[in-house]
C-alpha cells in the first residue's frame, strides 16, 4: 500500500502546496479545522516522530515557527494551534504537523476538532497561495 503523504509528495496525488522545501513540505489538509489548517510532513518517510530522525527536527519545528507566523500575517489569525498525533489518531501514517489558525472564540474546544470544506478548489488555491505569499524562507 502506497502511503498517501508520499503519493503527495511525488506528485502523483494533487494538493495545494504551501511550501515545498528539500526536507519539509507542507500542504493544505483536504479536511480543514479551520481553513489554512495545513499539514507540515518531512519528504523523507517515518510514520512516526519516534522514528524522525534528529537532523530534521530543527527543520521541521523551524517550518512550523515561519508557517504560525504566516498563518498570522496572511491571513490576520491572532495564533495557531500546533500539533502531531504519533500513532492514536493519526490518519495517516506519515508523521506530520498540524498548523491551524486561531482565533479567539473560533470554537475550536479541547481536542474536539470539527472539519470544514472549502468550497472549491479555487478556494483552496487561492489561500494557498496567500500562505505561500507570506512565508519566509528557510
Amino acid at each position: 500500500m502506497t502511503c498517501l503523504f508520499c503519493a503527495i509528495l511525488a506528485g502523483d496525488i494533487h494538493a495545494h502546496f504551501v511550501f515545498d522545501e528539500p526536507l519539509i513540505a507542507g500542504f493544505l489538509d483536504s479536511r480543514p479545522v479551520f481553513k489554512v489548517h495545513t499539514l507540515l510532513v518531512p519528504r523523507t518517510h517515518v510514520d512516526t516522530i519516534t522514528e524522525l530522525p534528529p537532523d530534521l527536527y530543527a527543520p521541521l519545528v523551524g517550518a512550523a515557527a515561519r508557517l504560525t507566523a504566516a498563518v498570522r500575517s496572511a491571513l490576520g489569525a491572532q495564533g495557531s494551534f500546533v500539533a502531531i498525533n504519533n500513532t492514536v489518531s493519526q490518519s495517516v501514517p506519515h508523521l506530520h504537523m498540524h498548523v491551524v489558525p486561531r482565533t479567539k472564540g473560533d470554537g475550536l474546544r479541547g481536542f474536539f476538532w470539527p472539519r470544514t470544506k472549502y468550497g472549491d478548489e479555487a478556494e483552496a488555491a487561492e489561500y494557498a497561495s496567500r500562505l505561500r505569499g507570506a512565508m519566509t524562507p528557510a
